[in-house]
């Protein structure tokens, strides 16, 4: 099976590869085919340790023009673009429907009663919450023309194709790839938040509308047949969260009057899409035996199905419409729009029922029961929109209040003060903000944000989080701005805890808040908390963080349990491996035991959306793997570490927090060496997401977000952040330990073997001989030794890791994840070398690089970096 995926999956690539250069070729000549051909040669050998090849690519460079480097970095970050929908439709094509496979085979061996896969099913809650990325770097319109590749590539790997056809999709294969050879890669602006979100729209549109449906057939399927049990109509085991166009922590472009755009739009193309499936059923549903209860609806129609149906289809249309025209500022009457599920939800489940009553069930399990699940699942809303602020920001509205009022500033009172304050407005009868106060315009945001929540339905938001929480005073403060706003129902507040003593004392304030009575009738037995990922590892390493997240979990587990509440856990994965990312199935077993029992709620991030769920059969493969390893989890828990594990674990992490800030926090000399080593000031200047990088555009190196901080190491191949301090720290702690102990940990304990997947896949990316190119050209000196211990420290990892796991190599375990990086790796050694060489030139050019050939072929070959590296930031 590896063979053939190697060998199929490189002939395609180095297909797609050809029509580039004919591309290239039909444009600038064949001199310059043939140069791109001598560097991608040169760029393998380099890859495979030639040294005289990375001189040749070093010297090639150097003798180009600014212009002429552009052109190259344009045609390496093509090739990469290629590679990666040939391999993201050849894994799409294979084992679609493996994870589903693998979770029956396993419950098959188990032995299990129908009414466990039941209770199990019937707990599966999916949430999988769309984010922008700030370092998303491929246009929509270049996304579409992937997509259209994709599709033909899919149709060019059918073995019964005719020649004909076969040229026909050949030549559309070559028309796209030359659309995109001729469309600027890179946006000459950021895109505004309005943009991602209708991107995360067309990923709804374009991908998941087809694929959850699909997705839940035969999931559906599978459980009558194994086990006689169903999906029930009511169930949604899968649904939609977005952050983009909500999250307004530390970007200024996300402001109210935005959001509630955002909101619109969203109705807007959901409206769009129940048009076109409601047209499609009342097209279908033509016959005229239909139930009584039908009859007593429609009368004597004689078509009862489309006489239900049709009047929706206006209304839809008319939603549509009206929303365009009231986005224009046209006066629009809004009475027929519709504004509920339930205006979808009853007559198609009347039509259901009727159906199956006359014996028409074959029928009413087909696109009547797709868009059933539609709306179950998206709703009329589309997606169910989360708000993000940080804590300061809420803190700051009562600071004024408190101030106006004479009653003293908010923001110095202790915390006891605080929650006594809130407690008392947020049970007092008459409002805390006077009709007349003139707030400042910081305030006045955040206080209209919690407006338009009030203004619109509960059903088009998730829940609110508050970034940076650290006390009770946080959360009751986002209840009480909601309640003095007009909010009439218990939005979900859930606090994040992201730093390493945030997440070790979540435990403690979460205690206190579940203690408070008014608080507990507010959240009615249902409680959401976020687990951040990518600032806890910042702000300690990638072991300390991994397990303060474990431990905090486990505890919020246990509490929630004392309380009787039902708690779902928030993860800030993102899906990266720097930020605490791991293959699906690895991470959710990797969960403390009872933490999936509320649900399963992620982010899914930019370039992570695209790879998961970018194409139909891309996302039933992703949705396959959340399910199967969700329930395989809640039946087969994986075990509560051992006093011995914990006690090792603790040990390690302790080491790994003090070896990570030893290089990070207290080296006088490691901000001086991130500056020069990474390109992390040029990032700075790509128009990718909407976010700024950094949280205060005057801060230093800890105010620089931590995407930003993961993909600049990522760039120079060091990918410093997710192994720093790690494998010396287990090295001590295993040095001293019973060797035993250890070995089981490693054989019993996913949790740690999760961390050491982790760094298997993490060293597989990262390229000592890369960094030292870098450092060779773009460091000082002076600080040329930093350089070289990070990568004594790095090259010893890998060995430690190797001794630990018993792996002759690297990825051993993951052969096709070892040569789909191996396939691209060819293509992205030029553009490190390259990279380097325009760093150089930027650097000594100063402000007059500013907008020519070199800023823009700087930018081409971060993003065509970031698509080879692919989970980057």
């Amino acid at each position: 099976m590896q063979s053939h995926y190697d060998s199929e999956l490189k002939d395609t690539v180095r297909y797609l590869g050809t029509v580039l250069g004919d591309t290239i070729k039909n444009e600038l000549g064949q001199e310059w085919l043939d140069r791109i051909e001598q560097i991608r040669k040169d760029g393998r050998s380099s890859y495979q340790g030639e040294t005289s090849c990375s001189d040749n690519l070093k010297e090639t460079f150097k003798e180009l023009s600014d212009k002429d480097l552009l052109t190259v970095g344009r045609a390496f970050a093509q090739f990469l673009n290629l590679g990666n929908i040939a391999e993201q439709e050849f894994n799409s094509a294979m084992n679609v429907d493996a994870s589903i496979d693998a979770l029956f085979e396993h419950l098959d061996k188990a032995q299990l009663t129908a009414e466990n896969v039941h209770k199990a099913v019937s707990k599966l809650n999916i949430d999988l919450v769309l984010t922008a990325h700030p370092t998303e770097v491929t246009r929509r319109t270049l996304i579409h023309k992937h997509k259209e590749l994709a599709s033909c590539l899919q149709t060019i790997h059918q073995e019964n194709l005719n020649d004909h056809d076969r040229q026909r999709v050949e030549t559309r294969i070559a028309d796209l790839i030359s659309q995109a050879w001729h469309t600027e890669e890179i946006r000459s602006e950021r895109p505004t938040p309005v943009d991602e979100a209708r991107w995360g729209f067309s990923v709804i549109e374009n991908s998941l509308w087809e694929a959850v449906p699909e997705f839940l057939r035969e999931l559906d399927e599978r459980l009558q047949k194994d086990y006689d049990v169903h999906l029930p109509l009511d169930s949604a085991p899968v649904k939609f969260g977005s952050w983009m166009g909500g999250d307004r922590d530390g970007n200024p472009f996300v402001t109210a009057k935005l959001t509630e755009q955002v909101l619109y739009l969203a109705r807007k193309r959901a409206a769009k899409l129940f048009a076109q499936d409601f047209d499609r059923l009342q097209v279908e549903l033509s016959m005229f035996d239909c139930s009584d209860e039908m009859r007593e609806v429609v009368g004597d129609a004689n078509e009862p199905y489309r006489a239900l149906l049709r009047p929706l289809v206006s209304r839809l249309t008319a939603t549509r419409d009206g929303i365009s025209d009231f986005l224009a500022g046209k006066n629009v009457d809004q009475s027929n729009w519709v504004q509920d599920n339930s205006e979808l939800l009853d007559p198609l489940l009347l039509c259901y029922d009727s159906l199956c009553k006359c014996g028409m069930k074959v029928t009413a399990d087909g696109l009547l029961l797709d868009t059933i699940r539609r709306i179950r699942c998206f709703g009329v809303h589309l997606l169910r929109l989360d708000v993000r602020q940080d804590s300061e920001r809420h803190a700051d509205v009562l600071s004024e209040i408190t101030r106006y009022l004479g009653l003293g500033d908010y923001a110095q009172w202790s915390e006891d003060d605080k929650q006594a304050f809130l407690l008392r407005e947020l049970s007092s009868k008459r409002p805390l903000f006077p009709a007349h106060w003139n707030a400042s315009d910081d305030v006045k945001e955040v206080l209209d944000t919690c407006k338009v929540i009030a203004k619109h339905s509960k059903n088009g938001f998730g829940i609110y989080i508050i970034s940076m929480a650290s006390e009770p005073s946080d959360v009751m403060a986002v209840q009480l701005l909601l309640q003095e706003s007009g909010v009439d129902w218990p939005m979900p507040v859930a606090p994040l805890f992201e730093t390493l003593d945030d997440l070790n004392n979540s435990p403690d304030v979460m205690r206190k808040l579940l203690s408070i009575d008014w608080y507990r009738g507010y959240v009615k037995g249902r409680q959401y908390i976020m687990i951040g990922y990518s600032d806890s590892a910042k702000d300690a390493g990638a072991l300390a963080a991994g397990w303060a997240q474990y431990e905090s979990q486990e505890a919020l587990v246990k509490l929630a349990d004392e309380f009787d509440v039902q708690l779902t856990l928030f993860h800030g994965r993102g899906g990266t491996i720097g930020r605490g990312g791991l293959p699906a199935h690895a991470a959710i077993h990797s969960q403390p035991p009872g933490s999936l029992e509320g649900g399963f709620r992620v982010t899914e991030q930019g370039e992570t959306i695209r790879y998961k769920f970018g194409m139909p059969r891309l996302a039933k493969r992703s949705l396959g793997i959340y399910a199967s390893a969700i329930i395989e989890a809640m039946l087969f828990p994986p075990p509560e570490p051992k006093p011995e594990w914990r006690e090792l674990i603790t040990k390690m992490a302790a080491k790994g927090r003090d070896n990570y800030r030893a290089t990070v926090r207290q080296d006088e000399d490691f901000v001086p060496y991130f500056r020069v080593a990474t390109p992390e000031q040029e990032l700075g200047k790509l128009p990718l997401g909407s976010r700024p990088s950094k949280r205060k555009p005057q801060g230093g190196i800890e105010s620089l977000r931590a995407i930003p901080w993961i993909f600049a190491w990522a760039q120079t191949r060091l990918v410093l952040p997710s192994w720093l301090g790690v494998m010396r720290a287990i090295d001590e702690v295993k040095a001293e330990s019973d060797e035993s102990v250890v070995a089981e940990m490693f054989s019993e304990w996913p949790f740690y073997r999760s961390r050491l997947s982790m760094l298997d896949m993490v060293f597989h990316k990262a390229d000592p001989r890369i960094s030292e190119a870098y450092d060779e050209r773009l460091v000082p000196k002076e600080l040329a030794h930093f350089g070289e211990a990070l990568r004594d420290e790095l090259t010893q990892s890998i060995d430690s890791l190797l001794n630990l796991t018993g792996q002759p190599d690297i990825m051993h375990r993951d052969p096709e994840g070892k040569e789909s990086m191996n396939i691209r790796a060819a293509y992205l050694q030029p553009l490190h070398y390259l990279q380097i060489e325009l760093l150089d030139r930027i650097r000594k050019a100063g402000d007059d690089a500013h907008n020519t050939a070199l800023e823009q072929a700087m930018m081409v070959t971060i993003a065509g970096i970031a698509i080879g590296m692919r989970n980057t930031g």
